[in-house]
C-alpha cells in the first residue's frame, strides 16, 4: 500500500490504496514509518508525501472494525501518534500534497509534514459527527492555533468541510494549486530544497518546532537562532554560501554538516 521511491536526492512516499482513499489500517502505517525510516537512512535531501486517486486519504480504515472492540488508544497512541512524531522530525525538509479527501489520520499526516501544498479542491475538516466520535491525530490543535475556538466548534459541531482554497486562505496550510497543478508545484520545491542548504533549513525547522512545542516567547527564541547561527559556522554550506555570494555566482551546496 505505500511505496517508496528516490530520484535526484527526493524521496516520493505515496499512499496507494485508492480504493478506499487511502485509508489507513495498523498495517499501513507500520508501512508508512518504514518508508520514512528508509529515506532517512538513505540520506536523501527533501521528501514528497502524496496519495494516489481521488483523495490524499480519508483516515483509519474502519471498514473491518468493530465499535465494541475497538482498541482506539493502540491504533492512535501506539502507532498514529509515534508515526507523526517521527514524520515531523525528519532529517530533511518535508513536502505534502493535499487533494480531494483530507481527513482525521490523513489531516494528521498533513500536520506532521513542514510544507504543504492544498489543491483547489482538497476537503479538509472534522467529519466525525456522523460517526459519534471526535476529531484527532492533532486536529484540535491546528484548528483551535490558526482558527480560533469558534472557528474550530463550528466544523467539529456541524461537519462541514473547507476547500483547500479557503482553507489556505485561513492559514492552515502553505499555498494552494489548482488541482492538476499541485503535484508538480511540490515536487518543484522538494527538488528545490534538495539542492539547498540543509543543516541551515534542519535548524529552522528545530526553531519552528521550539516556538510549536514549547510555546518560548521572542527573547528565547532569539537566543537559540543566535546559538544555531553559530554552529552553522562551522558547517561547509555556511561556507560555500558565503564564498558564492562574495564570489557573485550561485552557490553549490552539499547539505554536508562539517
Amino acid at each position: 500500500m505505500i511505496k517508496l521511491s528516490i530520484t535526484d536526492g527526493v524521496a516520493e512516499v505515496v499512499l496507494d490504496a485508492p480504493e478506499r482513499l487511502n485509508s489507513l489500517g495498523p498495517s499501513d502505517v507500520r508501512e508508512l514509518s518504514a518508508a520514512y525510516t528508509e529515506a532517512a537512512q538513505a540520506g536523501v535531501r527533501a521528501l514528497v508525501l502524496r496519495g494516489e486517486g481521488r483523495g490524499f486519504c480519508a483516515g483509519r480504515d474502519i471498514s473491518g472494525v468493530d465499535p465494541r472492540e475497538d482498541d482506539v488508544l493502540g491504533y492512535l497512541d501506539g502507532l498514529i501518534q509515534p508515526l507523526m512524531e517521527q514524520m515531523s522530525q525528519f532529517p530533511a525538509p518535508t513536502f505534502a500534497v493535499a487533494h480531494g479527501a483530507c481527513l482525521g489520520v490523513g489531516l494528521g499526516l498533513l500536520i506532521a509534514s513542514d510544507v504543504v501544498y492544498v489543491a483547489e479542491s482538497a476537503k479538509i475538516g472534522s467529519p466525525f459527527a456522523n460517526l459519534g466520535a471526535t476529531l484527532d491525530s492533532g486536529g484540535h490543535a491546528m484548528f483551535f492555533e490558526r482558527l480560533g475556538a469558534h472557528r474550530t466548534l463550528d466544523l467539529i459541531y456541524t461537519g462541514r468541510l473547507m476547500s483547500g482554497t479557503e482553507a489556505v486562505a485561513a492559514g492552515l496550510f502553505s499555498r494552494t494549486f489548482p488541482d492538476d497543478e499541485v503535484l508538480e508545484a511540490t515536487r518543484a520545491a522538494a527538488l528545490k530544497a534538495a539542492s539547498g542548504a540543509t543543516q541551515a533549513f534542519l535548524a529552522s525547522k528545530a526553531l519552528v518546532a521550539d516556538l510549536r512545542d514549547r510555546r518560548i516567547g521572542l527573547w528565547a527564541s532569539m537566543a537559540d537562532e543566535n546559538r544555531a547561527q553559530a554552529a552553522l559556522c562551522d558547517t561547509s554550506d555556511y561556507r560555500e554560501g558565503f564564498a558564492a555570494f562574495q564570489e557573485k555566482r550561485k552557490p553549490q551546496f552539499t547539505g554536508a554538516g562539517k
